[in-house]
C-alpha cells in the first residue's frame, strides 16, 4: 500500500548483521556479500617488473624450421620486462623483444613444464607464435603467471567498460570484476584498487545514470570497499549520492563499513581530503534521517565500542577532524565575503565598512587641575598622534583606528582605571551585523556541534578532546557566532568539570598572548552569555588544582579582576577566596584597587567572614581600611543597581572622588546611592541604563561635580536642562544622545565653567 518507503528502509540496523534480501527483490537492490574465495596455497606480490629468459618460437611450417626450433636447440636471452599498464616490455628493446608485446595479443596464458629436464616456464600465445619466459624457481614462475593474467584481464575490462553499450552487461562485467579481485592469489593494494579505480572512471564519465543504477553500482563493489579505501573520483561520487539520497538504504548498509574503516585507519586527512568530505557527508546524510541525531549517536558509540576503553586510537583525531572542516564550512561563504578580516568584537558587535565611517575629529581638552593633567596624559601610542602640554591645557589629535568601542578594563598593579580621554573617545553609531547562516548551513552546524558534544561524554575520550581543542580551532566567525558559542558551552563545561589535571589545564591558552577558553568563556569574552557562571566553576577547577600559584593570581588580577570583584560582590564563594588569596600574596600593588576589594569582600556574609579570618593573619590590612576609602573606583561591566548599592554600603567612601560605571547595566535607580558621595567630583556614565529621572537627582545634589560623561545614555532635554544648576562642571560628553541644539545653546549660556564639551552624532553636531 501506502506506506513510505523511504521509512522502511531505516528501520533496517546501523552497524553490523547480516542482511538478507527479501523476497522479490531485484539482483542488486541489496549489498552483495559474497564470500572471499580464496586460492588454495600460496598469495604473491603483484610484479611491476623483473629479470627473466625469454624465447620466441615462430609456428614450424617445414621440417628443418621444426628442427630449428625444437627444446634443444633453443636460444634464451635475458631481458628485464616491465608490465606496463597495456603491453609486455624490455628494458632493453633487442632481439625477441624488440617490440612490447600488447596485452590485445596475448590470447592464452599457461604453465610448462618438462618430463625430464623440468624448466619453469610460461608459454604466451600470440598470433603467429609462442613467447616462453623460463623463471629461476617454482614461486617465481607461479608470481609471473599470476601477475600477467592480471595484467592482462584489468587490460580488458579497462577497454570493456570504457565504451558501456548496455548498463545489464556493464554491472555483470562489473561483478566479475569485483569476484576476480576478491579470489586472485595475487596480494596487493592495488588489486583491490584497481578495479574501484575503473569503476570511478566510468561514474565520472557517464552523469547520465539513474538513481536505481547507481545504488546497483554501488553495490557491487561494495565487497571490495570493506577493506580498501574508496579512491578520490569515488569519494566524489559517494558524497553526491549522499547528498541527493540520503535516505537511500545503500547509506546505511554499503557506506557505514567504509566510514568505520576510514575513521579507524586513517593516518592523515591532508593526504585524502576527500575522503574527510565523504566522511562529513556520510554523517550529514545520517542527521537527515527521521530519527537524526539518535542515529548519529549509534554510529558514534558504534566507532567507540562497547568497552570504557576506545581500542583505536585514530578514530577521535579523524572525527574532530571531520567535525573541524564541516564547521569551517558552514562560515566559507561568510569568511568569504569580506575584503577585510575584523575582529571578534566587531563580528559581535557589529562593525563598519571603512568608506562609510566618518573623518577623524580632534578632541581639544581642558583641566585646571596640574594632577588631572598628568595622570590623563599617559595615554596609548597607538590611539594618539601627538600630546603636546601646555601651561594648563592638553590638545589632543585623536587617530581613531576602529569603530569597536574601547574596552575599559582595571588593572591591579596601576591606575590605569578609564580616564577622561577615554571616556570622550567614543566611536561612530554601528550599523549592527550579525552572523546569519543558511538554512544548510545552519543545519550542518548544528549537527557537528553536536557530535562535538557526544564527544566530550566519553571519560577516555575527554583528554584528547581538551588537547585537540586547546589552540581554538575555529574561525573567529564561529567564535564571535552566538548560536555555536552557546551550543560549544557544553563542551567547555564538560573540561571544566573534569577533576584530571590534563583536561581542564586545557582551558588556559596554549601560549602567553593567545587567548584560551578560559579567556573567550569569562565576563568580557565575545563567548561569555552566562554574567561570568561558566567563568566562576573554570576558576573553581584550576584553583582547586595545582594553579593555587601566584603567577595564576596575578593573571586574574591583572585581566579578570573587575569579573571577580562582581561575581564576589553577588556572594560567589570562589570569587571571595580569590580576592582573600590576592590581598594575602600581595598581588594588589595599587591602594585604590586594595580598598576597593575590601569593600567588595564586606558586602556579604562569606566577604565579610573570610575577610575577617585574613586581617586576624594580616593586621596591616586592617590599618589600611582605617585610613578612609578609595579615591577612584571602577564597577565591572554587567553591574547592576543592586550590585552598586551593596559595594557602597560596605564601607566608608567618603573619598571617592572617580566613579566610573561605564558599560554597566545601572540605571536611573542607582541616583540615590550616588548622591551620597559627598567628594564625587568625576562620574562616568558611558554606554548606560542612565535617564533623565536620575540626571534631575543628581543636579540637586552633586553640585560640585566637575567631568560627567553621557556618551550612549538615553537622556533627552528634559534631564539634560536639569544641568544648568551644576555650575563646577568643566566637562561634559553627550555624545550620541538626544541632545537638541536648542538645548545645547541654552547649557552654554548657564555653564560658565565648561570647557571641554563633546555633542558629536546629537542634533547640535
Amino acid at each position: 500500500g501506502g506506506g513510505d518507503p523511504r521509512q522502511i528502509e531505516e528501520t533496517k540496523p546501523l552497524l553490523g548483521g547480516d542482511v538478507s534480501a527479501p523476497e522479490g527483490t531485484k539482483m542488486g537492490a541489496v549489498p552483495c556479500r559474497r564470500a572471499l574465495l580464496l586460492c588454495n596455497g600460496m598469495r604473491y606480490k603483484l610484479l611491476q617488473e623483473g629479470d627473466i629468459q625469454v624465447c620466441v618460437i615462430r609456428h614450424p611450417r617445414t621440417f628443418l624450421s621444426k628442427i630449428l626450433t625444437s627444446k634443444f636447440l633453443r636460444r634464451w636471452e635475458p631481458h628485464h620486462l616491465t608490465l606496463a599498464d597495456n603491453s609486455l616490455a624490455s628494458a632493453t628493446p633487442t632481439g625477441y623483444m624488440e617490440n612490447s608485446v600488447s596485452y590485445s595479443a596475448i590470447e592464452d596464458v599457461q604453465l610448462l613444464s618438462w618430463e625430464n629436464a623440468p624448466k619453469y616456464c610460461l608459454q604466451l600465445t600470440i598470433p603467429g607464435g609462442t613467447v616462453l619466459l623460463q623463471a629461476a624457481n617454482s614461486y617465481l614462475r607461479d608470481q609471473w603467471f599470476h601477475s600477467l593474467q592480471w595484467k592482462k584481464k584489468i587490460y580488458k575490462y579497462k577497454k570493456v567498460l570504457s565504451n558501456p553499450s548496455r548498463w545489464e552487461v556493464v554491472l555483470k562485467e562489473i561483478r566479475t570484476l569485483v569476484d576476480m579481485a576478491l579470489t586472485s592469489p595475487l596480494q596487493d593494494d592495488s588489486i583491490n584498487q584497481a578495479p574501484l579505480e575503473i569503476v570511478s572512471k566510468l561514474l565520472s564519465e557517464n552523469t547520465n545514470l539513474t538513481a536505481q543504477e547507481h545504488e546497483n553500482i554501488i553495490v557491487a563493489i561494495a565487497p571490495l570497499l570493506e577493506n580498501n579505501h574508496p579512491p578520490p573520483d569515488l569519494c566524489e561520487f559517494f558524497c553526491k549520492h549522499c547528498r541527493e539520497r540520503p535516505r537511500s538504504m545503500v547509506v546505511i548498509e554499503v557506506f557505514t563499513p567504509v566510514v568505520q574503516r576510514i575513521l579507524k585507519h586513517n593516518m592523515d586527512f591532508g593526504k585524502c581530503p576527500r575522503l574527510r568530505l565523504f566522511t562529513q557527508e556520510y554523517i550529514l546524510a545520517l542527521n537527515e534521517l527521521n530519527a537524526g541525531m539518535e542515529v548519529v549517536k549509534k554510529f558514534i558509540q558504534s566507532m567507540h565500542g562497547p568497552t570504557g576503553h576506545c581500542p583505536h586510537p585514530r578514530v577521535l583525531p579523524n572525527l574532530v577532524a571531520v567535525c573541524l572542516a564541516a564547521i569551517y564550512s558552514c562560515y566559507e561563504e561568510f569568511i568569504n565575503s569580506r575584503d577585510n578580516s575584523p575582529s571578534l568584537k566587531e563580528i559581535r558587535n557589529g562593525c563598519q565598512q571603512p568608506c562609510d565611517r566618518k573623518p577623524t575629529l580632534p578632541l581639544r581638552l581642558l583641566h585646571p587641575s596640574p594632577d588631572l593633567v598628568s595622570q590623563e596624559a599617559t595615554l596609548s601610542e597607538a590611539r594618539l598622534k601627538s600630546v603636546v602640554v601646555a601651561s594648563s591645557e592638553i590638545h589632543v589629535e585623536v587617530e581613531r583606528t576602529s569603530t569597536a568601542k574601547p574596552a575599559l578594563t582595571a588593572s591591579a598593579g596601576n591606575d590605569s582605571e578609564p580616564n577622561l580621554i577615554d571616556c570622550l573617545m567614543v566611536s561612530p553609531a554601528c550599523s549592527t551585523m550579525s552572523i546569519e547562516l543558511g538554512p544548510q548551513a545552519d543545519r550542518t552546524l548544528g549537527c557537528y556541534v553536536e557530535i562535538l558534544k557526544l564527544l566530550s561524554d566519553y571519560d577516555d575520550w575527554r583528554p584528547s578532546l581538551a588537547s585537540l581543542l586547546q589552540p581554538i580551532p575555529f574561525p573567529k566567525e564561529a567564535l564571535a557566532h552566538e548560536k555555536f558559542t552557546k551550543e560549544l558551552k557544553y563542551v567547555i563545561q564538560r573540561f571544566a568539570e573534569d577533576p584530571r589535571q590534563e583536561v581542564h589545564s586545557c582551558l588556559l591558552s596554549v601560549r602567553a598572548g593567545k587567548d584560551g577558553w578560559f579567556q573567550l568563556y569569562s565576563p568580557g569574552g565575545v563567548a561569555c552569555d552566562d554574567d561570568g557562571e561558566l567563568f566562576a566553576s573554570m576558576v573553581h577547577i584550576l584553583m582547586g588544582s595545582c594553579y593555587k600559584t601566584k603567577k595564576f593570581l596575578l593573571s586574574l588580577a591583572e585581566n579578570k579582576l573587575g569579573p571577580c570583584m562582581l561575581l564576589a560582590l553577588r556572594g560567589n564563594q570562589t570569587m571571595v577566596e580569590i580576592l582573600c588569596l590576592m590581598l594575602e600574596y600581595n598581588i594588589i600593588d595599587n591602594n585604590d584597587t586594595q580598598l576597593q576589594i575590601i569593600s567588595t569582600l564586606e558586602s556579604t556574609d562569606v566577604g565579610k567572614r573570610m575577610y575577617e579570618q585574613l586581617c586576624d593573619r594580616q593586621r596591616e590590612l586592617k590599618e589600611l581600611q582605617r585610613k578612609g576609602g578609595p579615591t577612584r573606583l571602577t564597577l565591572p561591566s554587567k553591574s547592576t543597581d543592586a550590585d552598586l548599592a551593596r559595594l557602597l554600603s560596605s564601607g566608608s567612601f567618603g573619598n571617592l572622588e572617580n566613579l566610573s560605571l561605564a558599560f554597566t547595566n545601572v540605571t536611573s535607580a542607582c541616583a540615590e546611592h550616588l548622591i551620597k558621595l559627598p567628594s564625587l567630583k568625576q562620574l562616568n556614565l558611558w554606554s548606560t541604563q542612565f535617564g533623565d529621572a536620575g540626571l534631575r537627582l543628581l543636579s540637586e545634589h552633586l553640585t560640585m561635580l566637575q567631568v560627567l560623561n553621557l556618551c550612549e545614555t538615553p537622556v533627552t532635554d528634559a534631564g539634560l536642562l536639569a544641568l544648568s544648576s551644576m555650575k563646577s562642571l568643566c566637562s561634559l560628553n553627550m555624545n550620541s544622545t538626544k541632545l537638541s541644539a536648542d538645548t545645547y545653546e541654552d547649557l552654554k549660556a548657564k555653564l560658565p565653567n565648561l570647557k571641554e564639551v563633546d555633542v558629536r552624532y546629537t542634533e547640535a553636531w
